[in-house]
């Protein structure tokens, strides 16, 4: 992924982009933005952080949904949940203990979320929101350190034409072990693909052919920017490979400037053959190497799910705003890349999503939807730069990758690991 082009200006009309932070931190920041994503990536669900809870019992009104204290300690898990009814309603969960908790509101049946609060503090109050139809539920509480607690089961009936909020069954480490096995097969032949493109970008450079090259670089380019949920997996050679000048105090003249940007640079700033023949070569070597390296390689199962928010997510934040395009303007081609990873990776993941995310069609509606509205920017590999976007197409590129991030957060939520026990 690339680094933050700290200072760049954005291209006019592009979505501002999220602050940069580490991809492990996706729950956190949701929770430091002030709102809680519902358990399980639950489409429309989203649970708000707030502040102390009122204490005791109150009655469901006209101005707004009925509020229950629910205690969260090792002896008393979902203590004071009396009297059930279906309807909206907001649980003020109030930890009593000395140790912060995790707590999940679940189908007694079937173990499936409802809600979720993560991190509550000892001697804190916090609000999960829930609309709860016939059926029976428990509170399950997390300490720190400590065996899950699962309280009492409530089971309300007569809810009449009320029904429950979207919920779905924990993902496990287990259960995405498969599609994480089957993802890196897939980044393996990817990587084979690599290694004869870049070798015949080198190769055009070594001739002294420089429009060959350019004509080499996007196609070598692209493959790589398919592979966008496995660069956290490549360490160090991602920036060897596909680094940018963020961070670099001599700019394009940095000897650290290194990989597809650089050459990029070169083949579109008039440089010669000879001065372009290093960088392509250790270009070629890299990902030559990177090939030979991945089969001893193992991604993380639990961050599979999350790569396939971040994808896009890094899409809207450099390749929208140009922050990489040196010199090709390629960006929109970029961007249509790493829409193919996207879609490659929740094929895998797939098995998975078709039970719990009830929005999925909606994913896939919006993937295809970008995908048409990228492709009509592309004129028989001539692609349109992004300053030669008019405002209607501009806007239309922004909205559609912008609201398709926005879905695939419930799948970064959806195959978040949960703790079970």
């Amino acid at each position: 992924m690339p680094e933050a082009a700290v200072g760049a200006a954005a291209a006019p009309g592009a979505i501002p982009p999220p602050p940069p932070g580490p991809a492990g931190r996706w729950r956190t920041a949701l929770l430091a933005g002030g709102a809680l994503v519902a358990a399980a990536a639950v489409a429309a669900a989203v649970l708000a952080v707030g502040g102390p809870g009122t204490g005791g019992h109150t009655a469901q009104d006209t101005v707004g949904p009925r509020r229950v204290t629910v205690e969260v300690t090792p002896a008393g898990c979902g203590r004071g949940w009396t009297h059930p009814r279906s309807g909206r309603q907001v649980f003020d969960l109030r930890n009593t203990s000395s140790t912060a908790a995790e707590v999940y509101l679940t189908d007694a049946r079937t173990g499936a979320v409802y809600g979720e609060v993560d991190g509550l503090a000892p001697g804190t109050d916090r609000p999960l929101r829930v609309t709860l139809g016939d059926g029976s539920y428990a509170f399950k509480c997390l300490p720190d350190d400590a065996d899950a607690v699962t309280g009492p089961t409530v089971r309300i009936t007569g809810g009449g034409a009320a029904r429950s909020g979207p919920a779905a069954v924990p993902v496990t480490q287990q259960d995405l072990i498969p599609p994480t096995l089957a993802y890196q097969k897939w980044i393996g032949a990817r990587t084979a693909e690599l290694v004869g493109l870049t070798d015949a970008l080198r190769d055009a450079v070594d001739r002294g052919d420089l429009a060959a090259a350019r004509a080499a670089w996007l196609p070598a380019h692209l493959v790589y920017e398919r592979m966008g949920a496995a660069y956290g997996t490549f360490g160090d050679a991602d920036k060897v490979i596909n680094g940018t000048t963020a961070g670099l105090s001599g700019g394009v003249r940095d000897p650290g400037f290194t990989g597809f940007h650089r050459v990029e640079y070169g083949l579109w700033h008039g440089e010669s053959a000879s001065a372009l023949r290093g960088p392509a070569d250790r270009l070629a070597g890299a990902v030559r190497a990177l090939r030979d390296r991945w089969p001893g390689e193992r991604m993380d199962p639990a961050d599979v799910g999350l790569r396939a928010h971040e994808i896009l997510e890094n899409t809207v934040q450099f390749e929208l705003t140009g922050r990489t395009d040196y010199g090709s303007g390629s960006n929109l081609a970029t961007a249509r890349a790493n829409l193919d990873g996207t879609r490659a990776l929740l094929g895998f993941l797939r098995p998975l999503l078709t039970t719990r995310d009830t929005g999925l069609r909606g994913v896939d509606a919006w993937l295809d939807r970008a995908g048409h509205t990228l492709d009509a920017l592309d004129r028989d590999g001539r692609w349109t730069p992004l300053t030669g976007l008019g405002r209607a197409q501009r806007e239309r590129v922004d909205a559609d990758l912008g609201e398709l991030v926005e879905r695939l957060a419930d799948v970064a939520t959806l195959t978040d690991v949960r703790r079970t026990s």
